[in-house]
């Protein structure tokens, strides 16, 4: 497969991306927002400083983009064809650092949902597996807050 960006292009793509306000990020935090739940935002006290945080329900969401995150079996995580030792490397640190966040926090009693960006094509799915995520565990009636 032949590589569709010069290595100076990709090198400009990709630092153009950023880690907060992703797309992504916002489509769930909009969808939160429209569920009625209030969060907090990239909270430094955390570990990892997690996108979406709901400090009632003792929850952080967080969104993780297929390829920065290596997304097991999505099309999205391909490595590039130039540089793939490079991109090899830094996807794994990555990768190693988001199990030891999620480690973290469950040891500090906080649950963690991770939607993966391709999670985001179907809205109702989303939706249902983030009302699953916050619902109490005792089946009572969620109340968003």
């Amino acid at each position: 497969m032949t590589d569709l960006f010069t290595r100076k292009k990709r090198s400009e793509i990709m630092s153009r991306i950023g880690g907060k306000d992703t797309a992504p990020e916002l489509r769930v935090r909009r969808l939160l927002h429209a569920l009625g739940f209030r969060f907090r935002l990239h909270r430094t006290d955390l570990p990892g400083k997690p996108d979406i945080v709901l400090p009632r329900h003792n929850k952080v969401i967080l969104v993780h983009g297929c390829f920065w995150h290596s997304h097991e079996g999505c099309p999205r995580a391909a490595l590039p064809a130039t540089n793939t030792e490079f991109w090899r490397t830094k996807i794994e640190k990555n990768v190693t650092r988001d199990k030891r966040v999620c480690s973290e926090l469950c040891d500090l009693d906080w649950s963690v949902l991770i939607v993966w960006q391709c999670e985001l094509k179907t809205i109702n799915v989303l939706r249902a597996r983030v009302l699953n995520f916050l619902s109490p565990m005792c089946g009572n009636r969620l109340s968003p807050g």
